[in-house]
């Protein structure tokens, strides 16, 4: 019997979950801290690194006080993150600024112009990025950072993922050369392949800016998969956490992918993350290109196969928007959407309102919700943008299909599936095929797994899995709803790829010039009111 610690950073709040080998889940605590925003900016979203750490404390000793347990007897700590949530660093790993977090899309010309220029040069490593440089990874990120902070480039060091951040902060690591970096972050965010020798050449990255330069020493370092060790508890965190100091910290990964494996993932299994956003998870044994997924890295899910990621820019945000314009709740919203029929709303509802991240990977895309009339509900809407989410999935799930990377299990994890049933009806009758969802909680159990593993508790992911991860509840399709699904499906495909691609004539360019047109008013608007001031 052993006792550990796992630990998952999301949006919000960080979750620590006493897991005992044996007796499963002991207790699980969490902690907020703020995620800052701009009005005058919608692509704005930073978080603060101290506000991290002090969340970290508190839920810790909350989540062992609650286990009833003794501190000193967790044997291992493991700890997952938001990605790509980069902070640039200077001397000594101290932070300078706020981590730029996954939703933050202010890099959009950034991902744009790296995009391009790996194209016009036959980088291969954006193929095996899905072909498309996404505004919510690193190295736009850290572009972005380096043109609108030029006051503090002299003190940039490195930058890190967020989840190995907190791992070499916790390890007393000072160095970035001696940081170990996840090979799922930098696989997935920052066109890092062994294969391809690494990272992108630092001849590319000048090209892309000169502010790039020497960066690629910068980011160099020990790339590793989960079931190595990142380093070990400091005597000084080991006292604010109150933990045993040395005890081991695997290398970290992002939430949505140890989700995946605390759900029960095993290869030719996707699992849905479906929170705030949708993190789609696969595991497959052959590496194979699928073009316009978040990458296809070796060992970033499972340290033996192939992870495969994809996803939705927002879900839960959206259910949450339709409750807030109409002065609700969306659990006061969903009461009664079991007894909605598949397409009785008339609506068909593209959710694309934080843009698209699979399979278009274009930032520049809005909501669009068709078939409005004067009696429609917000409920309606949110039945129809339900529908959305999993109509979208399904443009994901046959996009890996067709490129050799089938799906034989449905596994809908994270906040949502497991209070809403009504969701995982729709995704059982969209995708055709039964759909899983996890008995109990899974959140920060993938972190236990990994943390097992580092303290040598079990040999492999899959027997942790067998002893630690729940029963399933199965939705199974149903058959008339599936007919009527497959019809709505082959029009939200149409307007999919009608409309949320810029070359595409004649409607391609209309949302991508809704929003210059909306940003330009927010800077006119905001020089207005400095001159009045």
């Amino acid at each position: 019997m052993s006792i550990v610690a796992g630990v998952d950073f999301g949006t919000l709040s960080v979750r620590v979950s006493i897991v005992d080998s044996d007796e499963g889940l002991l207790a699980s605590a969490t902690a907020e801290y703020p995620l800052h925003r701009s009005s005058t900016d919608p692509e704005y979203a930073t978080q603060s690194h101290d506000d991290h750490m002090r969340a970290l404390v508190e839920a810790t000793r909350k989540a062992v006080k609650q286990a009833g347990s003794n501190g000193n007897d967790v044997a291992a700590i493991a700890l997952d993150t938001t990605g790509s949530s980069v902070i640039p660093v200077g001397e000594g790993l101290k932070p300078l600024g706020e981590y730029y977090l996954w939703c933050d899309h202010r890099a959009k010309s950034e991902a744009a112009e790296i995009t391009e220029l790996a194209h016009r040069e036959g980088l291969e490593a954006i193929e095996w990025c899905g072909g498309v440089y996404s505004s919510e990874w690193g190295f736009a990120k850290l572009l972005h950072w380096l043109r609108h902070n030029p006051e503090k480039r002299s003190r940039f060091v490195s930058a890190l993922e967020h989840c190995d951040m907190v791992a070499a902060t916790l390890c007393g690591i000072t160095d970035p050369k001696e940081v170990m970096r996840s090979a799922c972050a930098m696989g997935h965010k920052w066109m890092w392949n062994p294969k391809l020798g690494g990272l992108p050449p630092q001849e590319f990255l000048s090209k892309v800016d000169p502010l790039f330069a020497g960066v690629r020493d910068k980011l160099e370092g020990t790339y590793a998969t989960s079931d190595k060790i990142a380093g070990h508890l400091g005597a000084e965190w080991a006292e604010h956490l109150g933990l045993r100091a040395g005890i081991p910290i695997p290398v970290g990964a992002f939430d949505a992918h140890w989700d995946a494996i605390g759900a029960g993932c095993r290869e030719r299994d996707v699992v849905n993350v479906v929170g705030t956003s949708t993190c789609i998870i696969g595991i497959i044994g052959e590496t194979k290109l699928v073009p316009g997924v978040c990458g296809v890295v070796p060992g970033s899910v499972h340290p033996a196969k192939t992870g495969i990621e994809a996803g939705l820019s927002a879900t839960g945000d959206i259910f949450s928007a339709i409750a807030t314009r109409a002065g609700t709740t969306v659990g006061e919203l969903s009461k009664g959407l079991e007894r909605y029929r598949p397409g009785q709303t008339g609506l068909l509802r593209m959710t694309w309102d934080n843009g698209d991240r699979t399979v278009l990977v274009n930032p520049n895309l809005r909501g669009i919700t068709l078939g409005w009339n004067l009696q429609h509900t917000a409920q309606d809407e949110l039945f129809a943008a339900i529908e959305g989410t999993a109509f979208h999935t399904r443009v994901i799930l046959d996009r890996m299909s067709e490129y050799g990377a089938p799906i034989d299990r449905v596994i809908n994890s994270g906040g949502i599936p497991q209070s809403n049933p009504a969701l995982n009806q729709v995704y059982a009758n969209v995708l055709g095929r039964p759909v899983l969802v996890p008995s109990s909680k899974v959140t920060s159990l993938g972190s236990a797994i990994f943390a097992f593993l580092a303290a040598g508790t079990f040999k492999t992911v899959e027997a942790a899995q067998d002893k630690i991860c729940p029963s399933y509840v199965v939705y199974e399709p149903q058959q008339d709803a599936e007919a009527v699904y497959r019809e709505l499906y082959d029009l939200y495909r149409r307007l999919y790829f009608a409309l949320g691609q810029p070359s595409e004539a004649p409607f391609g360019g209309v949302l991508p010039r809704l929003i210059a047109i909306a940003s330009e008013q927010a800077r006119d608007r905001v020089k207005a009111t400095t001159v009045e001031a």
